[in-house]
């Protein structure tokens, strides 16, 4: 029986690459789904051209910057970073013209790091052990010591949230009516603020706004515990309705879960997101329930993540997945 696609052709035509971010598939994952009435959807920001979500808010903290008249071209953009703001920031400075001085925990894979060489920016690496956090407050005290950086500090710009109130939360209401949660990860706090923030405004309080947050003390990449200290400035608790604790080892095998049964080929926060999706499916009756694929897994292939059998999973070395 033929099945009527409903892609829209091509993805449109653009005269960039940093024009082609954004306007990325919207998947219905109906192995994972676990019952007839709730439908369960993947908004795949691994399609973005770096691979990651981060790639709308690079564009939307450089563009911002530009529109204020706050960067020339030469200047050097500094930005801590786990690793996929940064990639993305590489490309785009790469294409505008700016130098990009990253700051990245120093147990990161090694792809992240080869990422970031390839489009030309210089690492410092902050202590592994000390995670993103660590990067945050080694960039504040580099940007404080000398005034010729800028810094857009996605933690604390606007800029971020913004991209997806603008971005991806019209493309999510462009193909769905009926939305009962949307689900996302706890780290900067941009989707979730700017998703959530719109998709409240269109629907009211029937949709329920979701945050996946790591345990204190769980290493799950790219995601922040908000016990350890540091809350990001743009972060609004009062806009979520939850936020569900989630391990390591949840993310872990639901990030292989995502790639066995669904074809989707993810990094280890996605893995994370999805395991709390399914879960506020499954206390539903009906209605969907979307949720962030943060970025591919390309990044973490070196993890062995991937290739690990499920029950051999609590001898991978997570430290690295920073």
């Amino acid at each position: 029986m033929v099945q009527h696609l409903q892609n829209r052709p091509c993805g449109g035509r653009y005269g960039d690459i940093v024009q082609a971010i954004g306007n990325t598939p919207l998947v219905e994952l109906k192995r994972l789904s676990p019952k007839p009435g709730v439908r369960l959807w993947a908004k795949l920001e691994s399609a973005n051209p770096t691979g990651s979500v981060k790639d709308r808010v690079a564009r939307a903290l450089i563009e911002d910057a530009e529109e204020k008249g706050a960067i020339r071209p030469g200047q050097t953009i500094l930005e801590p970073t786990s690793g996929n703001t940064g990639i993305s920031l590489a490309m785009i400075c790469s294409r505008k013209g700016y130098k990009l001085k990253v700051v990245m925990p120093a147990n990161v894979t090694p792809e992240r790091t080869q990422l970031l060489k390839m489009y030309g920016a210089e690492i410092v690496y902050s202590p592994g052990d000390q995670g993103s956090n660590g990067a945050v407050s080694l960039a504040l005290e580099m940007a404080q010591a000398d005034a010729s950086y800028y810094m857009p500090y996605q933690y604390g710009n606007q800029a971020n949230p913004a991209a997806h109130y603008n971005g991806t939360a019209p493309e999510i209401l462009e193909e769905l009516d009926e939305i009962a949660a949307f689900v996302a990860g706890l780290g900067t706090g941009g989707t979730l603020m700017g998703v959530g923030r719109r998709l409240r405004e269109e629907l009211g309080d029937s949709v329920k706004i979701v945050a996946a947050e790591p345990m204190q003390g769980e290493p799950v990449q790219g995601l922040r515990s908000l016990e350890d200290g540091f809350i990001p400035p743009i972060i609004d608790l009062s806009l979520l309705d939850r936020k569900i604790f989630v391990t390591n080892r949840d993310a872990v095998v639901w990030t292989k879960r995502l790639l066995d049964e669904e074809g989707i080929f993810a990094g280890v926060s996605t893995g994370a997101i999805a395991s709390i999706a399914v879960r506020i499916a499954n206390e539903l009756d009906e209605g969907n329930v979307v949720f962030i694929v943060c970025d591919d897994g390309w990044k973490y292939l070196s993890s062995g993540l991937y290739t690990t059998p499920v029950d051999e999973l609590e001898n991978l070395d997570t430290t690295v997945w920073w």
